[in-house]
């Protein structure tokens, strides 16, 4: 909407609400008016929640929320005082805000409020829960139209810090793809496959320098750009070199070589360790780009290394990306699949422990609370460029710092320690197919070590070495499906296995991912109808057992739906596996330049006994119940197999017949009419064709249906002969004997199973989108 549309709904909205509001009988519709008619929401019932059940020591309801910008509503009718309190049902007093706050700390953490609204009709009372001991901001009813971008916070889903972070990260990916198409064209073989590789490592290695000089990592700021700039004739032959100090220690190098390039530090980890990798001649552009867009015009240090790891990906072959069935995770998502898998429940006994009122207990508990933080390890078997593995590790880090921050108490430093940071990248573990996403990956991490110290830093006011490098994550370059997961993390050791592995569909994996699965599944039934992301429920499963591992993929629905659910799932409850907690069908965002958009779940699972809720997701709802079966639903764990026959005598349900024709006897409605004018005798013959398109869009199509027609009725007709020609060359050119076959009846479909009686048409396929009654009527030619 724009600013004067939202204005004249802001005008209106007040005029139709001022005098008016009681809580129990106006609430919803007050709320659905703002969103839609000054915010724009086309469908604010899907956008806003009502009367959420939130259990205390009794069961109360949260008025509204709206889950995709955590903001929490507690209403009240016209001429309520919100700063005061109100009488509750169990005997407390307590005002609309500690009302709120009460249910909000019930939650699980990830659905949190940021903001809590309290609102009695006539005013708004706007509570930052970043700053909850603040102020809040008041909004009256009557100054909504000049005041009405106080309430934006509704409708956006990021704050300022997230969304600038994303733009910057998109902005540094779009960098690296201009970077990485200049530098392949100077390559002597741009096709070759080693070429590609040492141009991969190239713009890491390029893009890690430009980070660590804006981020204060090798020293002084602008480090790397002066010291191409002063090579800049010579650029190539400078990187080389510099490459080569980077992976030397001090004691190791020239003692006589430049200044300059004594200068910078040794950063270790093996990103500059392969000395051969081939750099090709730099021109002007390129060193303008690096120099200027790179360097000069842009600041790396505010990159979200989550985000970043996606979009510096993007610089990899578009079909090299969909083959492999890869698809990249806002932190939104990731958040999806870590908070109840773990970070919940972390962040929960955090909260208890800094509630502890005796100070040494408290920091007794912390150390141990801390030591268990960095004691946790994470395996993502499909780890594509590190999302998970990175947005897991800042998570930790995070409550890391929070412990540390109350340990340090405000005082100088940290109790004598060197460090006080326990929680490592070495506790993280991937598997990646592809070998520019296993380098992008560590890059993450790296990055993303570099930043959390920096907060730990502001914390204990004290430097803290980021280089050399002193951890790595675990990051093998594979195929998950073909090797041992344990050679890669003992299961012993491991807590968490999570990530998003490849979506491929069971009817379009090529012949390698088809041989995957029947090894993954050897002597499994029915496998032929599982999807490829299958597998890894599979080797999650092995990988649990005799452990307390917990397990959290994302896979697109098709493992929750039809006939899958029974070969997969029926096996691994046998074997002891359930189901902890589930994200019901949902659309999957990313933050790649080429957005996925997948109906996907979400599954928890494990062989462990289940000490935690059980707990269903379906957008902004959650549900805690007592199972949750092979089809995400709170019911017994029973399963419905496939079966060619009815189980009671009604009619058999059979596929439609297949024309097997090349499309030749098919017509639209002004192919059909153009037909006709040329072969009037053909009319008697053809009829209303109805596939699941046009039964479902009320399209009008005919085909050509010759059954019994007489050969002597064909001749007359010299068009039709035509088609029938053409048919039998398609058939009899295939590569199928059975279709080579049909080539000597072209007159007839390839496969027939007309009813000669009334019947059902069911289609095979439609979509979530469509709206309104289906209505078909067809008239016979």
């Amino acid at each position: 909407m724009t600013d004067a549309e939202q204005r004249a709904g802001a005008k209106q909205f007040v005029k139709d609400w001022t005098g008016r509001g009681y809580e129990k009988g106006e609430s919803q519709t007050f709320w659905l008016a703002l969103l839609r008619d000054i915010f724009g929401i086309a469908e604010p019932e899907k956008y806003i929640s009502f009367e959420e059940q939130v259990k205390l020591d009794h069961t109360s309801f949260i008025d509204a929320y709206i889950p995709t910008t955590h903001v929490m509503i507690e209403q009240k009718s016209l001429g309520k005082d919100l700063r005061k309190g109100i009488r509750q049902s169990d005997g407390s007093i307590l005002s609309p805000l500690q009302q709120a706050k009460r249910y909000a700390a019930e939650l699980p953490y990830s659905q949190r409020p940021r903001y809590i609204v309290t609102c009695n009709f006539s005013s708004f009372l706007v509570y930052d829960m970043e700053n909850p001991q603040g102020e809040p901001a008041e909004i009256l009813l009557e100054n909504l139209p000049d005041e009405y971008y106080r309430l934006g916070f509704l409708v956006k889903e990021d704050d300022k810090y997230i969304q600038k972070e994303v733009e910057i990260s998109v902005q540094a990916g779009n960098l690296v793809g201009k970077l990485y198409d200049v530098l392949l064209q100077k390559y002597i073989d741009p096709n070759d496959e080693e070429t590609l590789k040492d141009l991969n490592i190239l713009c890491v290695r390029i893009v890690f320098c430009l980070y660590a000089e804006d981020a204060g990592i090798f020293g002084a700021h602008g480090m790397f750009h002066d010291y191409l700039a002063r090579n800049r004739q010579n650029c190539r032959r400078a990187l080389l070199d510099l490459f080569c100090v980077l992976d030397t220690k001090p004691e190791d190098r020239d003692p006589y070589m430049d200044d300059e390039l004594a200068a910078f530090p040794y950063v270790n980890g093996g990103l500059f360790a392969k000395e051969d990798v081939t750099i090709p001649k730099f021109d002007d552009e390129i060193i303008d780009i690096i120099l200027r867009d790179c360097s000069e015009q842009f600041d790396w240090s505010h990159i979200s290394p989550t985000i970043f790891g996606a979009v510096f990906e993007s610089t990899l072959n578009p079909d090299t990306r969909r083959s492999g069935g890869m698809h990249y995770t806002s932190i939104e998502n990731i958040h999806k699949v870590i908070d109840p898998l773990f970070l919940d429940e972390l962040r929960d006994e955090f909260q208890k422990i800094a509630g502890e009122k005796r100070k040494k207990e408290r920091n007794k508990k912390l150390r141990q609370f801390q030591d268990k933080l960095a004691s946790l390890n994470f395996l993502d078997p499909a780890c594509g460029s590190g999302n998970f593995l990175t947005e897991t590790y800042m998570s930790l880090r995070k409550l890391e710092n929070e412990v540390i921050s109350l340990l340090n108490d405000g005082s100088q430093v940290l109790g004598g320690l060197d460090n006080p940071i326990k929680v490592q990248i070495s506790q993280f573990y991937g598997i990646e197919i592809n070998d520019f996403a296993v380098t992008v990956a560590k890059t993450a991490l790296w990055i993303a070590e570099s930043q959390m110290m920096k907060e730990t830093e502001l914390i204990v006011h004290m430097e803290l070495d980021f280089l050399p490098l002193t951890t790595n994550a675990y990051i093998v370059e594979g195929n998950a499906l073909r090797m041992n997961w344990g050679d890669v993390i003992a299961p012993e050791k491991l807590n968490y296995i999570m990530g998003n592995p490849p979506f491929v569909g069971a009817r379009i994996m090529n012949n390698a991912q088809k041989s995957d699965v029947f090894m993954i599944f050897e002597e499994w039934k029915n496998i032929g109808n599982l999807d490829y992301v299958a597998c890894w429920y599979k080797k999650a499963a092995d990988m649990m057992k005799h452990t307390a591992i917990r397990a959290a993929l994302v896979s697109t629905n098709s493992v929750s739906q039809g006939d899958a659910v029974a070969t997969l799932w029926a096996p691994l409850f046998s074997e002891g596996i359930h189901i902890d907690f589930a994200h019901r069908t949902f659309i999957w965002d990313s933050e790649s330049n080429q957005k996925a958009h997948v109906h996907c779940i979400i599954i928890g699972f494990s062989r462990a006994p289940n000490i935690k809720e059980r707990i269903i997701y379906e957008g902004a709802q959650l549900r805690v119940v007592d199972n949750i079966n092979g089809y995400l639903v709170d019911a017994p764990s029973v399963f419905i197999y496939s079966r060619k026959k009815p189980l009671s005598n009604v009619p058999t349900m059979v596929f439609g017949s297949m024309a097997n024709d090349g499309g030749n006897f098919f017509f639209d409605e002004n192919e059909y009419k153009n037909f006709i004018s040329k072969e009037p005798l053909a009319q008697q013959y053809i009829r209303p064709f109805l596939g699941a398109h046009e039964f479902i869009n009320n399209k009008k199509r005919y085909c050509l249906w010759l059954e019994n027609v007489n050969p002597s009725e064909l001749r007359k007709m010299p068009y039709v002969m035509e088609i029938l020609h053409k048919v039998r060359e398609i058939r009899s050119k295939s590569s199928r004997i059975s279709t080579q076959k049909l080539a000597d009846t072209p007159f007839l479909f390839g496969e027939i199973r007309q009813p000669n009686t009334t019947y059902l048409l069911i289609p095979r396929h439609s979509s979530q989108n469509r709206r309104g009654k289906l209505q078909v009527e067809f008239e016979q030619p």
